[in-house]
């Protein structure tokens, strides 16, 4: 019995570095609603990583609310005093064009898809504000957005 207990503990602990492994920094921000507002900035603190170039991964969880094939974002990356290094628009894809399945990762109802930033952060932001760019009030359906810093 003490050698399972001790194989279960083996397995749990490489489990959870396979898990972590890869990745820098990985954080979403829920929205209230499950509603992306065009006023809603999504900041997201990079103080305590050190960025290296490597790809960088934005996210967006949606489900069947959503009622576009794609989601422009605005990404803004600032650095320690405030000052902003990059202001790009990103197009990202949530439905195939030809199919219109959901690309990504999801079940029932609801989706994740993860694209890689066409660019990446300058290694002196601290912090990264992500808006939705699609000239709506507001977005139904987009249940959080993210980013994923990879090693």
């Amino acid at each position: 019995m003490n050698k399972v207990k001790n194989c279960l503990l083996v397995v749990l602990i490489l489990a959870s570095v396979a898990c972590t492994e890869g990745r820098i920094y990985e954080d979403f921000q829920s929205l209230p609603n499950q509603n992306w507002g065009i006023t809603d900035s999504l900041i997201f603190d990079l103080k305590n990583i050190e960025l290296i170039n490597t790809p960088d991964l934005v996210a967006i969880k949606f489900n069947e609310e959503y009622a576009f094939s794609n989601c422009y974002l605005r990404i803004i990356s600032k650095d320690s005093a405030g000052v902003i290094l990059d202001n790009k628009l990103v197009n990202m894809v949530l439905f195939d064009p030809k199919s219109g399945e959901p690309l990504g990762e999801g079940f029932g109802n609801s989706y994740t898809r993860y694209d890689t930033l066409p660019f990446l952060f300058d290694q002196q932001t601290k912090s990264v504000t992500l808006l939705q760019y699609m000239r709506q009030d507001l977005l139904p359906g987009v249940e959080a957005v993210g980013i994923k810093i990879l090693k």
